[in-house]
């Protein structure tokens, strides 16, 4: 059979046969570039209705998300896929053949429903009816008394009706045009049908009368958003970006969400692009919601919200991960604004805090939503032990500005200044933050600003949107994005930063979640995106060298210091060519000043060689920070990220096997990841790693929820280590604690604040000399780490600078080499470590703890408490690497019970004072 097609919306949708009846079958072809699937590779599902009787989605199959339900598309080649309807569209859709069918309702979506493409409307039945004046859907804006005019056609001839505010106005019969003149005098909701042997096509278009608009000058001081008085709650100011607009409305809950002259916003006298509105007489305290109606007929929130409601997700967010979360307003579409005068101010308990050093960062990298069972920022504040006892100085959370959907890493982003809800309330984010700030740990917030996603006002405000569902790409007035990406990683609309607006929307958001929410840094996410001079499909050039970047990003960098002069500045650049020395000139940018820009260092594959056992490509020399000619220690490396396969996963898989030794055994596994540890933390300057390397997290970062791997289970969530069992296995632990000791050790010593040291690897036995100068001899100022990544024992040689008593910093141990060059060796089993020094390291504390064998600790190892044998005052317990996590104060009596039930399992130090003086004991928690 001869195929034919027919073209719909940039050929993304064809059909064959080129015209489709509803008792046929037909088949539907798919071209997913440019709609939002371009970059997905797994199992494409349609999301798929048909229009019964005028009422589009009907008779849906299935419900959304539901992989085992709803239809599976089929692979033709390139980038098309096919979905078949083998029998007939009434009978694939469950639809009586008495029934008027007159389009296919579709979208396309990944597995789980993301990512996901715009609706399409295909038409059935080889009657047609084109609506030529207006458009279908279109608004038209006229004075009252113009005269318009309406006109279509239909393939055959046709019995037509033209309806205003549900009143018939217009008719004609058994004739396949439509002309009407039709006088306006107030605004109309016009509907036109077109009958042919019962069948019945309808269209709606609106024609509104335009209202006056004030021109008055803004009031001073006020930005675009939402503008609270102080010492006023019952008043408030809205101010929108605006340009080719005629008008807004603003609806809400103050007004009955009724469209009303008294709520048309001014527009400034200046700057005619800005619109603004005094709201009156509001109720202290009291949740509003609203929206801003453009002329040409989109509702939107305000792109500067704080908080927005969604009527698509948040009927999934239950209560107890957002008590008292404000009610979507019933009859309303697409998202609002909470408006709410007299806030309640979160009360920061540190309101200083002394950040960590930049180059002195031990970062974990924290999704929240795959972090625990509740995935609410209440429950990592009741799991805070967990981070604190490991030892980090920093928390880097990946995006959790409002994203489209519940489930998500957070990359597409809708409202950039709105804390998404999936995750709680801004309380308890900022209750965290305070939390970390307590205990010393900084906090560095993951932002995409290269782009938005589909509901942002940014993409709806001016767009083009062909099936009237207000949602469509930018169209050629956005005055914010490109209509075309001009870098090749796009994903979602890209933003064009060399436009004003653009600029003072991303330098907005900045400041907003520095002063709102006390963010010690940001993380720029992609900042290769943020150029003009290339093309979707060329990555040369995106991997070049561009001016225009660098220019652009050292000015958004300017004004986060001039918010925050000690803000961290981290770009994810991962450049290469040209893009590299990009990097460097951002690492060097205001270094007079101590600032500079920190880079993310990806050496993942480098050291998942070396954790595998594969020699090749094992060379991570380049993390030192003069090989990248960076002046300081600005590199953020890491072996491990949220967007590389899991490290473990790899080794499971591909490790090799050498006699009864198998790195593809989990426990011989799980203790290469220690060796990990020691070459990557121990290295100078910043690092980071993904959450749960600690434990050894071994699902692939394709994993998908039904437990198979693919592509398009990427963003999908993980299996919780807690719920698993992770927590209870010694041997990953063990993992835990051999990190949380390395850092300890990393963060409390300052021979490793130095410039001055070499990494020697790529053999799989890497070396690393770390050298401070600037301490005394009877200081630990010297370290030689060594690993054995090979699968069989090998004689290592430390290379040690000069000889005399170096200690093995994880246990004191003593080694006593008898010279200084390759012909003394230690010998490692593979998979083993040392890290020594030349004089033992220093605890967290100033206290000077003595060893005794005097004092008795009942019941040892302890669940819950422990008692002391004898009399005592002022007890300390220390966590391995040193660090305060409990403390007594007060003078006890013997066998007095001290409490230790919030501690994790592991080996302590209890530190108290007796008659005779400070001493030390061994306490074990299990």
């Amino acid at each position: 059979m001869m195929l034919l097609l027919v073209i719909f919306l940039k050929a993304q949708i064809t059909t064959s046969p080129s015209v489709i009846e509803a008792n046929q079958p037909a088949t539907i072809f798919f071209d997913k570039a440019g709609t939002g699937l371009e970059n997905y590779s797994g199992t494409i599902y349609a999301h798929t209705g048909v229009t019964v009787n005028g009422q589009a989605w009907q008779s849906v199959i299935g419900n959304w998300g539901e992989d085992n339900v709803q239809p599976k598309l089929t692979y033709v080649s390139g980038t098309t896929y096919k979905l078949e309807i083998p029998t007939s569209i009434y009978q694939f859709y469950n639809v009586g053949s008495n029934q008027n069918i007159t389009a296919i309702n579709i979208l396309f979506r990944g597995a789980g429903g993301s990512p996901q493409t715009a609706d399409y409307t295909i038409q059935v039945g080889s009657f047609r009816m084109t609506l030529n004046n207006p458009l279908e859907n279109s608004i038209t804006n006229v004075a009252s008394g113009t005269s318009f005019t309406i006109d279509a056609t239909a393939t055959k001839a046709a019995n037509w009706k033209l309806t205003a505010n549900g009143t018939e106005v217009g008719s004609s019969t058994n004739i396949s045009t439509f002309n009407l003149t039709y006088p306006i005098i107030n605004s109309q909701n016009f509907t036109l049908s077109a009958e042919n042997a019962g069948q019945i096509i309808s269209k709606s278009f609106q024609v509104f009368v335009k209202p006056t608009v004030n021109e008055t000058a803004i009031p001073a001081n006020l930005k675009q958003g939402i503008n609270y008085v102080d010492n006023d709650p019952t008043k408030a100011y809205l101010v929108l970006y605006a340009p080719h607009k005629e008008f807004i409305h603003v609806i809400g809950s103050f007004n009955n969400w009724q469209i009303s002259n008294e709520y048309v916003m001014n527009r400034d006298v200046t700057n005619k692009d800005l619109f603004w509105l005094e709201l009156n007489n509001l109720n202290a305290g009291e949740v509003y919601s609203f929206q801003y109606r453009t002329s040409d007929g989109v509702k939107t929130a305000d792109p500067y919200s704080t908080l927005v409601l969604s009527p698509y997700d948040d009927q999934y967010i239950t209560s107890a991960t957002y008590p008292n979360m404000p009610v979507y307003p019933a009859g309303q579409e697409f998202e609002v604004s909470v408006l709410q005068t007299n806030q309640t101010k979160y009360n920061w308990k540190v309101t200083n805090f002394d950040r960590p050093n930049k180059e002195n960062l031990i970062i974990y990298e924290l999704l929240v939503r795959d972090f625990n069972t509740a995935k609410t920022w209440e429950s990592l504040i009741n799991d805070f032990d967990y981070f604190k006892n490991l030892n980090v100085n920093a928390i880097e959370i990946m995006p959790v500005m409002e994203f489209e959907g519940n489930i998500s890493w957070g990359y597409n982003t809708a409202y950039h200044l709105a804390l998404d809800k999936a995750y709680g309330p801004a309380s308890k984010m900022k209750e965290f933050v305070d939390l970390c700030h307590q205990n010393g740990i900084s906090v560095i917030l993951d932002i995409a600003l290269n782009h938005v996603f589909g509901r942002s006002p940014l993409v709806r405000m001016w767009m083009n949107d062909p099936e009237g569902d207000g949602f469509g790409d930018p169209n050629a007035q956005n005055p914010y994005l490109n209509q075309e990406a001009k870098h090749s990683y796009n994903v979602g609309y890209d933003i064009n930063h060399q436009l004003a607006p653009s600029q003072y929307y991303v330098n907005r958001t900045i400041e907003h979640w520095i002063n709102e929410y006390k963010i010690d840094g940001i993380r720029w996410d992609l900042t290769k995106g943020f150029t003009q001079e290339c093309s979707a499909s060329d990555e040369n050039c995106t991997n070049g060298y561009h001016a225009d970047r660098v220019a652009i990003l050292k000015k958004y960098a300017d004004n986060q210091w001039a918010v925050d002069p000690n803000s961290y500045v981290i770009f994810e650049h991962l450049g290469n060519n040209g893009s590299a020395q990009e990097e460097t000139e951002w690492a060097n940018y205001r270094i007079n000043e101590g600032k500079g820009i920190m880079l993310w260092g990806k050496a993942t594959n480098n050291y998942n060689q070396n954790t595998m056992g594969y020699e090749s490509d094992s060379n991570f020399d380049w993390l030192k920070h003069s090989v990248k000619g960076f002046t300081k220690k600005h590199l953020v490396g890491y072996a491990e990220s949220h967007d590389e396969e899991r490290m473990m996963f790899k080794n499971l898989q591909y490790g090799p096997t050498n006699g009864s030794y198998n790195v593809k055994d989990l426990n011989t596994s799980l203790e290469r990841q220690k060796a990990l540890a020691a070459v990557l933390f121990t290295i100078p300057g910043p690092k980071m790693f993904w959450q749960f390397g600690e434990l050894g997290y071994e699902y692939s970062i394709n994993h998908c929820q039904n437990s198979t791997i693919s592509d398009g289970c990427r963003t999908d969530p993980k299996p919780i280590p807690a719920e698993i069992g992770y927590l209870e296995n010694t041997n990953r632990q063990s993992v835990y604690d051999v990190w949380a000791k390395i850092i300890g050790l990393r963060l409390n010593n300052k021979v490793f604040e130095t410039d001055d040291y070499t990494i020697t690897s790529g053999d799989l036995k890497p070396r690393i000399h770390i050298k401070n100068d600037n301490l005394s001899n009877g200081e630990l100022k010297d370290v030689v780490v060594i690993a054995n990544f090979e699968t069989s024992a090998q004689n290592i040689s430390p290379l040690f600078p000069y000889l005399g008593n170096w200690y093995n910093l994880m246990d004191e141990t003593v080694v006593t080499p008898t010279n200084t060059n390759s012909s003394y060796t230690v010998t490692l089993n593979p998979g083993e470590f040392r890290i020594f020094g030349n004089q033992k390291a220093t605890l967290s504390t100033d206290d000077k703890i003595v060893n005794s064998d005097k004092i008795v600790v009942t019941p040892n190892p302890a669940t819950n408490y422990f008692r002391l044998n004898v009399a005592a005052k002022d007890i300390k317990v220390y966590d391995i690497s040193g660090k305060l996590v409990k403390e007594f104060n007060g003078s006890f009596i013997a066998n007095n019970q001290f409490n230790i039930g919030s501690l994790n399992k592991g080996v302590y130090l209890v530190v108290l004072n007796t008659n005779k003086g400070k001493t030390t004991t061994k306490l074990i928690k299990k």
